[in-house]
This record gives C-alpha cells, sequence and structure tokens, in this order.
C-alpha cells in the first residue's frame, strides 16, 4: 500500500500557500510603525486609566467622608468610615501607577534611531509581559485584602454579616473593572509578528502568524 505521508505533506504545503495568499511577510517598517502606534495607543488608554479611576475614587472618598460624619444612621456612617479607608487606599495606588507603556515610547525612539530590531522586539516583549503581569491573579491580592478587612469589619466588628458581603463582593468588583481596563496593545500587535518555521521533508518555509478573533470571525493570518 503507497504511503500517504508524501501526499499528506503536498496537500498541508498547499493548504498553507493558499492561507498565505496576498499577505507578504511584514517589513522591518511595518514593524517598527506597529509597535509605535500600539505604544502610543497604550500611553494614551493608561493615562485615560489611570486618571480616570483616580477620579472616581477622590469622588468616592469624598462621599464616603462626608457620609462617615453626616449620615443620620450609625451603619451608615460605619459602612462610610470603612469606605474612606478604601477609598483612600484605592486612591493612592491608581494615582502613582505609572503604566509602561509611556517610559517605553522614549526606549523606542533611541532604538529605532540605532535600528536595533532586536532589542525593540525584547523591549515590547516586556512590556506585554508586565500587561499580563497586571492582570494576573497577583494583580488582586492588595485588593482582595482590603475588601476582606473592610468586610469583616462591617460583618463581625458591627455585626453585620449580610452588609459586609456586599461590601466586599462590591469592592472587588470595582477592582476587577479596574484591572480589566488596563492597556493590552503591546501583547496585541506581539501576537502580530509571530515567528514561526514549516518543515514538511526537505522544505522549510519560515512565516509569520497571527491569530485573528472577532464577533464575527476565528482564524489565523499567516504571512511569508
Amino acid at each position: 500500500m503507497p504511503s500517504l505521508r508524501p501526499l499528506l505533506a503536498v496537500v498541508t504545503l498547499t493548504l498553507f500557500a493558499t492561507a498565505a495568499q496576498g499577505q507578504p511577510r511584514a517589513t522591518p517598517q511595518e514593524e517598527w510603525q506597529a509597535y509605535s502606534e500600539a505604544l502610543n495607543r497604550g500611553a494614551t488608554q493608561g493615562e485615560i486609566w489611570r486618571y480616570g479611576w483616580s477620579s472616581v475614587y477622590a469622588v468616592s472618598l469624598g462621599l464616603n467622608a462626608y457620609q462617615a460624619s453626616e449620615a443620620d444612621d450609625s451603619d451608615e456612617r460605619f459602612d462610610a468610615r470603612v469606605g474612606t479607608v478604601k477609598s483612600a487606599l484605592a486612591l493612592g495606588g491608581t494615582l502613582f501607577d505609572v503604566q509602561p507603556h509611556v517610559p517605553a515610547q522614549r526606549e523606542l525612539a533611541d532604538l529605532r534611531r540605532a535600528d536595533d530590531t532586536n532589542e525593540a522586539r525584547e523591549l515590547m516583549q516586556r512590556v506585554a509581559a508586565e500587561e499580563r503581569e497586571r492582570r494576573a491573579w497577583r494583580a488582586r491580592l492588595d485588593s482582595l485584602i482590603v475588601n476582606t478587612l473592610g468586610g469583616l469589619a462591617i460583618g463581625l466588628g458591627d455585626d453585620r454579616p449580610g452588609d459586609g458581603a456586599l461590601s466586599f463582593a462590591t469592592g472587588m468588583l470595582v477592582s476587577e473593572l479596574q484591572i480589566r481596563t488596563q492597556p493590552t496593545q503591546a501583547g496585541s500587535v506581539i501576537n502580530r509578528f509571530q515567528p514561526a518555521r514549516l518543515t514538511l521533508g526537505e522544505v522549510n518555509l519560515d512565516y509569520q502568524y497571527a491569530w485573528i478573533m472577532t464577533p464575527s470571525q476565528v482564524g489565523i493570518d499567516i504571512r511569508y
């Protein structure tokens, strides 16, 4: 019985070439441009994220501070005092939290003048790694500790377990929204330039691939 391996290799290579047809490999100029645009967008979103969330926590701090002394109900005053502490900690953490894209912009400009593509790729990898770290489970530890203590203060300290649980859940939800609205542009552009090699027998084909995920399409973009 004849082997199907050569036929399978030909079919695979044909399908690969068909998928990649009309998608030329990204040029160095396109790569530099993509990196620069990604960092610019990330820096803009990062500043909006920083000052936007700082404003949210500043307003929350002001309202809680007012309620802590002026609310008619003693439970509301107690909750407001807990909220004041939580809002102050969140405000300080967000206000001084600078996203990595702004310093990376300056470094990329220096690398572009030196035409050091390899260092630029490593820079983008570092920024993308920090983006992932900011969304990892460790990024939720501070919020988990603060909201747990706040919930316990209300639930056990003031003997209102239901209100304590609600305070904890609300705080964690807001923290999750804060984490998930951070920039991810570096990770996205790195995904556009993933190098790979297809080997079929003695045939080697270097190419780049990127996953495409949209509401109406899931697939892979191949450039060679």
